[in-house]
């Protein structure tokens, strides 16, 4: 559970890079 809770929260934050890079990139 540990290791799905680390896996989930990864891709959570690289989702949230890559909408900042594409709001960056559309501004």
């Amino acid at each position: 559970m540990f290791f799905l809770d680390v896996i989930f929260s990864l891709v959570c934050m690289f989702l949230l890079i890559i909408c900042v890079l594409v709001g960056v990139a559309f501004l």
